[in-house]
């Protein structure tokens, strides 16, 4: 019986898959947790020979995905920024960015949700940070933690397989596209609204 997993995730289960996952990921019109770590790590499994190339499309999506949320915060600048990001989370943002340099670049590359990377991207962006070591910090760290759980994959292949079929995953799968679905609207409509203002306010 094909698993709850792969009928939701099978568009993506190629080679390509990775790379669109992750670029959608890094976006803000798309919000899935774990969705691009989950691919990596199934993708690594199902094809142990070639573990290794889904850590580097997944980072090279992840860049591509960053890119264009780094410039629509770039455009947007420190007062668009306030109609992207809600204001006590964008004034911890612009501390960490300010304060923590190469450091606090890093982190969001590298940790799990519920850190939000996105609005970190957009901080970035408008704040006018050396795009060279944003995007050099951003897309090494980014390639660390893929290639780490594609290792781990590559290992605990079958158990990971296994896993997958199971009943506890399943529903996991099917709450993650539930928020998923949620936080991709809510991205979407916090979007249209700030493009909407801007359109509105006076030059």
């Amino acid at each position: 019986m094909t698993s709850f997993f792969y009928s939701i995730f099978g568009f993506f289960l190629t080679w390509w898959g990775a790379f669109l996952m992750a670029a959608l990921d890094a976006s803000m019109l798309f919000f899935l947790p774990f969705g691009i770590d989950a691919l990596v790590i199934v993708l690594a499994a199902r094809n142990e020979a070639l573990f290794w190339i889904y850590p580097l499309l997944a980072t090279a999506g992840s860049l591509t995905g960053s890119g264009m949320t780094f410039w629509i915060g770039r455009k947007a600048g420190g007062s668009g920024l306030e109609r992207l990001v809600p204001g006590r989370r964008l004034d911890r943002l612009k501390r960490k960015v300010r304060e923590g340099g190469a450091v606090a670049m890093a982190l969001p590359a590298l940790l799990p949700p519920p850190f939000p990377l996105t609005p970190f991207i957009l901080t970035c962006g408008a704040l006018d940070v050396s795009r060279l070591r944003f995007f050099v910090t951003f897309g090494l760290v980014r390639l660390v933690r893929f290639g780490v759980e594609a290792s781990l994959a590559r290992v605990y292949g079958r158990s990971v397989l296994t896993a997958i079929q199971s009943g506890p995953f399943q529903l996991a799968v099917a709450a993650f596209i539930l928020v998923a679905l949620v936080g991709t609207i809510a991205s979407a409509v916090l979007l249209w609204r700030s493009t909407h203002r801007s359109r509105l306010s006076p030059a």
